[in-house]
């Protein structure tokens, strides 16, 4: 399957700067409030990458994992790493969450699968109100052959399974299944951090988070499941990486459709694709006579955002070509994992945000659509 780099429809520049607006007024790093805090105050602790979705009763429950300190490319000798998924509600419209149901590396751990690290997660409501659960895991396996001097001790190999429910309240760990994985693509083998949404024709998107081998790189990658059918096949980069400050990492991690009004009223449907960009997955040093800028690398990534059409076969224009849309004024500057959920009294939009003391909580903040609309007029 071919992708096109370019939307099917042109953004005038009053509407690029008009949507560029929109997305500062939502992802307001000041005005965010802490949701979730981190397990420790410090540097390495966070929780953040999953998403929100709205049942019939009107609650809001979020996903997400806590990790603590480690660092994923060099095994578990350096720290706990991804250590719990976890589920929240909110029963006051997202003022506040409290915490329903919890995932252990024990609890999602197979025989002969072992988990080691848990990262993205993702919610996702079916046609006949089926609770999906999606959880990327590293799982204790031998790297492909020919391959293994590249694999670090405590390492493993990353991958995609799901949970199912009649409810939010019944996901249980007891039957998981494997959704998605791979190794036969070694330059995409790791596939990690869900991002889940239903297409036009009653079909699931899965887009993903991969790295190479090598760590070198990360990249977004998509699956199809047809309505009654199995998420295949895949594409294995439906966005290039940036040109500067994203050129190591392009990770979408949400998709938000553009409100048609103001200068949307009358433009095809458009969908803006929040992604987490970094120019290094390795810590940087920077010159000292040179520009001094937030960089982006393995584990500290700042946001950026393309606009484009529908999946599966989008076509993307970069909002942040030359410099990320989104960093935390605190701490590493990190901000990262943007999800949003449109309710009736606005936008949701919730990102791990990196504070004074270096610890990543999940923020949330809440822009209503009467400020939308007043940020899109024509």
């Amino acid at each position: 399957m071919t992708v096109g780099l370019t939307p099917t429809f042109t953004l005038t520049a009053h509407q690029r700067q008009r949507l560029q607006v929109l997305l500062a007024a939502l992802i307001d790093q000041k005005r965010a409030s802490v949701v979730v805090p981190a397990q420790n105050p410090s540097s390495g602790f966070w929780f953040g990458g999953g998403n929100m979705i709205e049942t019939p009763d009107g609650s809001i429950w979020l996903t997400g994992r806590y990790r603590n300190f480690g660092d994923s490319r060099t095994g578990l000798g350096a720290g706990q790493r991804g250590l719990e998924c976890a589920i929240f509600r909110s029963q006051n419209r997202g003022l506040t969450f409290e915490k329903k149901l919890s995932f252990s590396k024990a609890d999602l751990s197979l025989p002969g699968r072992e988990v080691i690290s848990i990262e993205g997660t993702a919610l996702h409501i079916m046609d006949d109100r089926t609770i999906e659960l999606f959880i990327s895991t590293e799982k204790e396996r031998a790297y492909p052959d020919g391959l293994e001097s590249f694999q670090k001790p405590g390492t493993g190999v990353w991958s995609i399974d799901r949970i199912t429910g009649d409810s939010v309240e019944t996901l249980s760990a007891a039957i998981i299944e494997p959704v998605l994985e791979n190794f036969d693509r070694p330059e995409y083998l790791h596939i990690k951090d869900p991002v889940v949404f239903d297409t036009l024709d009653g079909g699931t998107a899965l887009v993903f988070c991969s790295h190479p081998f090598t760590w070198a790189s990360s990249n977004s990658g998509m699956s199809i499941r047809p309505a009654g059918g199995a998420f295949d096949p895949i594409n294995w980069e439906i966005a290039t990486r940036g040109a500067a400050w994203d050129v190591a990492a392009t990770r979408i991690t949400n998709r938000l459709a553009v409100p048609a009004v103001g200068v949307f009223a009358r433009t095809p449907a458009a969908y803006v694709y929040f992604y987490d960009g970094a120019e290094s997955l390795r810590r940087l040093d920077e010159n000292s006579h040179a520009a001094s800028r937030p960089r982006g690398y393995s584990c500290e990534e700042i946001g950026g955002a393309f606009v484009g059409d529908a999946l599966p076969a989008p076509g993307m224009e970069r909002l942040s070509l030359t410099s990320p849309l989104f960093i935390s004024p605190y701490g590493t500057g990190s901000s990262r994992y943007v999800s949003t959920l449109v309710l009736e009294e606005g936008i949701l939009a919730a990102w791990q945000q990196s504070q004074e003391d270096e610890s990543q909580p999940l923020v949330s903040h809440m822009l209503p659509h009467a400020d939308i609309e007043q940020l899109l007029k024509a």
